[in-house]
């Protein structure tokens, strides 16, 4: 017990006085950092990943420093929070401070592109759908077994996206069509063919438009798994009743594609949306004043929106940018007037195959709404995907994204520092998925990898992996 106290010990005085690094790329930048929230969210963020205000006591003089875990262990001793335990935030504080960076350890590789990946809401299950067709899932649990091998149906250029239901019973995937397949991830069937080992059944999101055809971007089930909400191509966003089995809403929502959809929170009457005309939206659906008019704009991406992701409280979300930053939003700065969206470019450039012009880095909206920015990554060539990390085991404490450099990227929501830089891929990481409860990030990219990052990892040497050249060149 004294030597694991002692080593605790120096471990933590290395973290709050020296300067630790990684092999897997920790930023120990001395530069200043590219935000400062000086905003709600700071201290909401605090509150989440704060120990008690009585730890610190144990550490006259250097309140804002972290409290080492040694230190923690000798409060919840002495009850100093007062709980006889360790808090939510407490854990926290101690869990966020170590990073999955370590690795990284191959879960898989395949021979096509991997385009989504992410864990189940309680992380036993991970799923990952490539460009060749196969949508796998694995059993976290058990080794990371492939547990089902979905061949996709009616496969139009790839899989766009995918979206596990709450009680992990289904799976939908969609891809450059207006129909949305469904499968039963519970049956025993392992390889799951479309309509010869199983059948995926259809949903017709264009029904109500007579057959137009059009491509999906963003699928989502709802909290409790009775709807699924999507962004699609021809500037729409549709709702679907998986109960009554058919379109219940359709919402002329933007002026170009609509690249990311998503529930603002659990009651499932808010969505938000991001799109190529640059602009985020929110939709209240208990008060559509006018036909196809959101509740609210929020304005400042300079370049189309590729990804949202929700804070889960209705209030905050982050969006991903082709104008290669991350934005935090506050709903309560939307407004109904989008006159000031205007058109900035006075330059030619597409995404999908040039460079962010040099020029363009510095510019501004001018009413840019969003109260914070993050900077670092870069977003070209596909819809790149950016998350708030765990609630449970960081307090949402930290934001990550996949990167057309072919790395990850972790900033500190507050501080907009990066904290860690992750790199193994040799292609774009289109998408990328944090464990709900673990140290536990998980990478996927266009060379075909599906890379496991840890703390402290698993005990064994990373497995050394093969690399191979993805030829393709066709983007969205």
């Amino acid at each position: 017990m004294g030597y694991a106290m002692s080593r605790l010990e120096i471990e933590s005085e290395l973290f709050e006085g020296g300067n630790v690094t990684s092999e897997a790329g920790c930023s120990n930048r001395s530069d200043k950092p590219f935000c400062k929230v000086d905003h709600e969210i700071a201290q909401l963020t605090n509150l989440k990943s704060v120990p008690n205000e009585r730890l610190h006591q144990l550490m006259p003089g250097k309140k804002k420093l972290p409290v080492s875990p040694v230190k923690m262990l000798a409060g919840r001793e002495g009850n100093y929070s007062r709980r006889g335990g360790f808090s939510s935030a407490d854990r926290c504080h101690m869990i966020s401070r170590y990073l999955p960076v370590n690795g990284p350890w191959l879960a898989d590789q395949m021979t096509s592109r991997a385009y989504v990946s992410q864990f189940s809401a309680d992380g036993s299950l991970f799923v990952a759908g490539f460009q060749g067709s196969d949508i796998r899932i694995y059993n976290v649990d058990r080794g990371w077994k492939v547990q089902k091998n979905i061949l996709a149906k009616s496969l139009r250029w790839t899989v766009t996206d995918t979206s596990l239901s709450p009680d992990q019973r289904h799976l939908v995937y969609t891809s450059m069509s207006p129909i949305v397949h469904i499968v039963n991830v519970g049956s025993a069937t392992t390889e799951s063919l479309a309509n010869i080992t199983e059948v995926h059944e259809g949903l017709d999101f264009s029904a109500a438009d007579g057959g137009y055809s059009f491509g999906i971007f963003s699928v989502k089930f709802s909290t409790d798994g009775r709807e699924l909400v999507a962004g699609s191509s021809d500037d729409s966003i549709y709702v679907y009743d998986l109960e009554a089995n058919k379109l219940s809403l359709r919402i002329a929502a933007h002026m170009a594609d609509v690249n990311t959809v998503t529930f603002a929170d659990e009651s499932g009457n808010l969505i938000y949306s991001g799109s190529d005309d640059n602009l985020c939206k929110v939709w209240d659906r208990r008060c559509f004043v006018a036909k196809d008019k959101p509740a609210g704009v929020l304005m400042g991406h300079l370049e189309g929106v590729t990804f949202i992701d929700s804070r889960g409280d209705g209030r905050y979300f982050i969006s991903n940018g082709k104008d290669q930053t991350i934005k935090l939003w506050d709903t309560r700065k939307m407004s109904s007037n989008t006159s000031c969206n205007l058109g900035f470019r006075n330059y030619d450039w597409d995404y999908r195959w040039m460079d962010y012009p040099p020029q363009a880095r510095d510019l501004k909206h001018p009413s840019d709404q969003s109260i914070a920015t993050y900077k670092g990554h870069s977003v070209l060539r596909t819809l790149i995907r950016c998350y708030f990390s765990p609630e449970y085991s960081t307090g949402q404490k930290y934001i990550y994204t996949g990167s057309h450099d072919s790395r990850v990227y972790i900033y500190d929501v507050v501080t907009g520092a990066q904290v860690a830089v992750l790199k193994h891929h040799t292609s774009p990481v289109r998408d990328c998925s944090w464990h709900p409860y673990y140290p536990m990030l998980v990478s996927s990219s266009w060379d075909g990898d599906v890379v496991k990052w840890e703390f402290p990892g698993s005990g064994e040497a990373p497995t050394p992996v093969s690399k191979k050249r993805i030829r393709r060149r066709y983007y969205y």
